[in-house]
């Protein structure tokens, strides 16, 4: 089994993907250390955190064998790269971009384009994504998304934006393969004030409530 065959079956069975947004990225290795306490063990940084690629890094050295990293907000072939030299095991991007598509097949590489119109996810499927990223899925809610898997049952859905306790289990019934799940699960607030117990304890609602749905 490949390495990113691994890792697409990582996302499935966790299911929660945790994306990190900060205005300092100096505190995400606790942050991820959290997230492992709490049970979930995929976390994607995004590159609109500073040096985002050295975080990457220092993460994947420090956890890789226990947390699937991943690199999100990834707009272009350079920085997708970057984010895998650094050791990012997955790239996500808000966007359907043909030349992130290839780079991540050419480094084998699981690759999450975001989409919202059913054009979008057939055209990012289409390309080669790995997994479709519904973004941003607080504009339409759980029953669009149970509208896209209707026709489409075959692409792999994420609802991104928006998702929280209150209605994760709405998205898993309606089709989601797993749930991208930003602040209301790692604020930016908790990181400056280094609320990893928080962080911990949300992280462990999030597992056990999409283990429940298993």
């Amino acid at each position: 089994m490949s390495k990113k065959i691994k890792a697409l079956q990582q996302v499935l069975d966790s299911g929660i993907v945790a994306v990190i947004r900060a205005d300092d990225g100096q505190q995400l290795l606790q942050v991820a250390r959290a997230l492992l306490a709490g049970g979930v063990r995929v976390m994607e940084v995004t590159f609109t955190v500073p040096r985002a690629d050295k975080v990457i890094a220092e993460v994947a050295d420090a956890l890789g064998d226990q947390i699937l990293l991943g690199a999100g907000t990834v707009l272009d072939a350079e920085t997708a790269r970057a984010a895998i030299l650094a050791g990012a095991e997955f790239i996500v991007s808000p966007i359907v971009s043909p030349e992130v598509i290839q780079l991540c097949q050419r480094y084998d590489k699981a690759v999450m384009p975001g989409a919202l119109t059913p054009t979008e996810v057939v055209q990012a499927w289409e390309l080669g994504a790995d997994i479709v990223k519904v973004f941003p899925a607080d504009a339409m809610g759980p029953g669009y998304l149970k509208a896209l898997h209707g026709p489409l049952p075959q692409v792999l859905l994420m609802p991104t934006g928006g998702v929280g306790l209150d209605n994760a289990a709405a998205y898993r019934a309606a089709g989601a393969c797993a749930l991208g799940v930003g602040s209301t699960l790692v604020s930016n607030q908790e990181v400056r004030e280094q609320q990893f117990e928080r962080i911990e304890a949300k992280a462990r609602a999030f597992a056990e409530l999409w283990a429940a749905g298993k």
